[in-house]
């Protein structure tokens, strides 16, 4: 959008913030005010289908009812505690969500870059208490074109120069292999490997689809070399991609389950570590916390999203819409499209540099009544909530065809 689209009630938040805040991020000349369902609305009051739903982590849509019930609720008696005592509750998410990732303990923390972390800890832990390693030699093998998170540890795990410049030194102990490769992860792990982590969709790179099998081979690597497997869910995880957990679907069990963004509902932070006894067991008292991780709002939200997602309804949604979105977006490859990649209604879809970059058709998308943003110059990300409807998933590809063809038209 240009300076003259843009309103002038707009104009002075936009001025306010890139005065006041630090400039970390290159948002759309969008400035948003409301949420409702799949839709949001801006301060003129024009409303937007939300593809973007904040990077998945509003997966629910915005203001779902039961989460807000429950909230209102739970903050009416009791909010944040820490760890130090027991809260009512704690328990309840703790159940429900391991029972969702079919293992048997988990650790409540706030964010994804925090609980990948941590997953990351308590691998470096295993590979001393259990595997018998000695002190500072657990290495861990990442994938390239990874994001973890933008810690000074996740980091060290990235081959991104834009995450990585000026931030060194770096973390020692970590290596990247090919994503989707599982020849040069054999090369790569070692007698002193103790974790190989990795996204089953790499979600920041352009929802990147591995091949059918490939996690099966990784679970299977792994388990023949004594080495932690940790799928990082936090933007795959909660229903998004049309299971509740992507590696579901893939039928293998990862030693260590990160999830984070839809956990808390689309109202706060909420992420775990989940694991078994036999791994998550090796955290003692004082050897690791976080002071708002596991209280008690974040549990009461947590569960009520467990209790969603447990009756399957919304990833049956997904799994049924993805052949409408996917066959309507590879309609147009060859037309502006060259790639179309996804699972559930969770898409990537790759531009064709003749017609322009994937943020040149954000903004255009943003004319037709959709949101939705770009990754890497060349994948725009589509991510509508799970409780999207076909008239909705419809009127998104009509305003996508229409972009498409007026950039190709143009550029012919």
């Amino acid at each position: 959008m240009t300076a003259s689209e843009i309103s002038p009630n707009a104009q002075l938040e936009i001025d306010k913030v890139n005065r006041y805040t630090a400039h970390n991020y290159a948002p759309l000349d969008l400035v948003l005010t409301s949420g409702e369902g799949v839709w949001v609305t801006d301060v003129d009051g024009n409303r937007y289908l939300d593809c973007l739903t904040a990077y998945s982590a509003a997966t629910f849509g915005h203001g779902y009812g039961k989460f807000i019930d429950v909230m209102r609720d739970q903050m009416s008696k009791l909010s944040l505690t820490s760890r130090a005592v027991y809260a009512e509750g704690i328990g309840d998410f703790a159940e429900a969500l391991t029972k969702l990732a079919g293992k048997d303990m988990a650790l409540f923390m706030n964010t994804g870059a925090e609980a990948n972390e941590t997953a990351l800890k308590i691998a470096r832990k295993w590979g001393v208490r259990v595997k018998g390693l000695p002190q500072g030699a657990g290495k861990i093998i990442g994938m390239e074109g990874n994001f973890h998170g933008r810690t000074t540890t996740l980091i060290s795990l990235s081959d991104d120069p834009v995450a990585t410049a000026d931030y060194g030194p770096f973390t020692p102990g970590f290596s990247l292999v090919p994503f989707n490769d599982i020849d040069a992860l054999r090369d790569a792990i070692d007698d002193e490997t103790v974790a190989v982590i990795l996204e089953p969709i790499q979600g920041e790179a352009g929802i990147i689809v591995p091949d059918a099998g490939y996690l099966k081979q990784v679970r299977e690597l792994t388990a023949e070399r004594n080495v932690l497997m940790i799928c990082d869910e936090v933007q795959t995880g909660m229903g998004r991609t049309g299971t509740t957990f992507r590696f579901q679907a893939e039928g293998i069990e990862p030693d260590l389950i990160v999830t984070a963004k839809a956990l808390g509902g689309g109202i706060l932070p909420v992420s775990a570590v989940i694991g078994n006894e036999d791994v998550l067991g090796v955290l003692e008292p004082g050897t690791h916390g976080s002071t708002f991780g596991g209280n008690p709002l974040a549990a009461a939200v947590g569960t009520a999203v467990c209790e969603e997602l447990a009756t399957g309804k919304l990833q049956e949604n997904c799994q049924q819409l993805h052949p409408v979105l996917r066959e309507g977006l590879e309609a147009l490859i060859g037309r502006g499209v060259t790639a179309v990649r996804g699972a559930g209604v969770w898409m990537g879809v790759d531009i064709d540099p003749k017609i322009g970059t994937a943020k040149d058709v954000c903004v255009d998308l943003l004319a037709k009544g959709v949101l939705a943003k770009d990754t890497h110059g060349v994948t725009v990300r589509l991510a509508p909530a799970m409780i999207i409807g076909r008239e909705e998933i419809d009127m998104l590809l009509r305003a996508f065809t229409e972009v498409i063809n007026a950039r190709w038209e143009a550029a012919a």
